[in-house]
């Protein structure tokens, strides 16, 4: 199934890291997105995890996203799936939603591991970002390529509601508006 479904779903945080925000292009406007996505993954009962690289170099995830993370995972490896148990992390849930920072290498080498684990991995767009535009764009169009989804976070955020008749739906269409 191509729909993204609450239930099937989990939101992943990627290295939203203090010391790395000042070298990312568009950082805040990837964080607001990620921030969006975070806030109705709480509304909508989807966990949330994070990652975060050496963070005894890069420092904690930004305040504002660690809040929603139900759990953060330290790790060296660029793929998350090497470096630490995000696959126990995630459980049962197949959908992942990758948001994160640098989208050319933990971000694509973390998405790789997951399908490479038989998970589908749906990677938004405007809620990952890299050092330039164009590593963000060569990472985007590889994980296309490689069978990853490419959405945005209002994509994400309608498939996630479904309806709406959904009881959350006007908390929820708060954030989008």
């Amino acid at each position: 199934m191509m729909t993204l479904e609450a239930g099937r779903s989990s939101l992943l945080l990627i290295d939203f890291q203090e010391k790395l925000m000042p070298a990312i292009d568009a950082a805040e406007a990837s964080v607001r997105e990620a921030l969006r996505l975070a806030q109705s993954a709480r509304l909508l009962d989807v966990p949330v995890l994070a990652t975060e690289q050496t963070p005894d170099r890069l420092g904690p995830t930004i305040p504002a996203l660690s809040e929603f993370a139900a759990d953060t995972l330290a790790k060296s490896t660029f793929d998350a799936c090497r470096g630490c148990d995000i696959e126990g992390a995630l459980g049962a849930r197949q959908q992942v939603v990758i948001t994160g920072w640098e989208s050319h290498v933990c971000v694509l080498q973390t998405a790789f591991g997951l399908m490479a684990a038989g998970r589908r991995v749906h990677v938004v767009a405007d809620a990952v970002s890299s050092r330039t535009p164009a590593n963000k764009a060569a990472a985007l169009a590889r994980l296309s390529a490689a069978g990853a989804v490419i959405v945005t976070a209002e994509m994400v955020i309608f498939e996630w509601l479904t309806d709406a008749k959904n009881p959350r739906f006007r908390d929820v269409l708060k954030l989008v508006k």
